[in-house]
């Protein structure tokens, strides 16, 4: 039986409970068992219970939430070759072959340092006796689907990554509000979004609440 593993890295994003729900229960509807990793990376790295088999109703009624309901956390020791040893030991054990990731550039990036080492560090578990090649067997390719989660819609490969269309909505009642109070004090406004290194956002809302200028990293002002 497929065992698949999932879990939300980084900053967390409007609409990340409902992909977590869509993995969970798309992946029961296939017969396959689905585990939840809390607290993303870190859970695979310290484990303590942070693994933990997910079924239909774990899932129900979070459509409306924000954040994340299995957590989300910076892991600095899944930077280290160290760390990612440690995680592919932990899923080995518990028996999961396949992961979705859902999270923003950074995660994805840890997402494909660990499927090019999975071999590598598979191999070296087994020749350790970290883990019984009985444990190994079948498991030398680890299969990861990304799930982009993050506001900037920064991702190349997606038309709108989740929780993106979410804040450009908040930008655009947020800019709706003041707008009244900049008409009648005759001032200018200026509206910092986020989005890092992606105009996207900046460029969307300039747009819908029709902005006289709008400044995007991809094209900056000539100072």
């Amino acid at each position: 039986m497929k065992k698949i593993g999932v879990l939300t890295s980084g900053g967390d994003a409007p609409g990340m409970n409902a992909a977590v729900r869509a993995v969970v229960r798309a992946g029961l509807d296939q017969g396959a068992e689905v585990y939840a990793i809390f607290d993303g990376y870190r859970g695979m790295v310290e484990a303590d219970g942070r693994i933990q088999k997910m079924t239909w109703q774990d899932v129900g009624g979070i459509l409306q939430q924000g954040g994340t309901i299995i957590g989300t956390a910076r892991c600095h020791q899944f930077r280290e070759r160290d760390g990612r040893l440690i995680a592919a030991r932990r899923l080995l054990e518990q028996g999961i072959d396949s992961l979705v990731i859902i999270g923003g550039d950074g995660s994805l990036t840890g997402a494909h340092i660990l499927h090019q080492e999975w071999p590598e560090l598979v191999a070296e578990l087994v020749a350790s006796g970290r883990i019984t090649p009985e444990q190994a067997a079948g498991r030398e390719e680890l299969t990861i689907v990304g799930l982009v989660g993050s506001i900037d819609n920064d991702m190349w490969g997606t038309d709108i990554s989740i929780g993106a269309d979410t804040a450009l909505h908040r930008i655009t009642d947020a800019v709706d509000d003041i707008a009244s109070t900049a008409a009648s004090h005759q001032r200018a406004f200026v509206v910092e979004v986020m989005g890092r290194n992606c105009g996207y956002l900046a460029l969307m809302s300039a747009i819908a609440a029709g902005a006289d200028w709008v400044l995007i990293p991809e094209s900056p002002p000539d100072l």
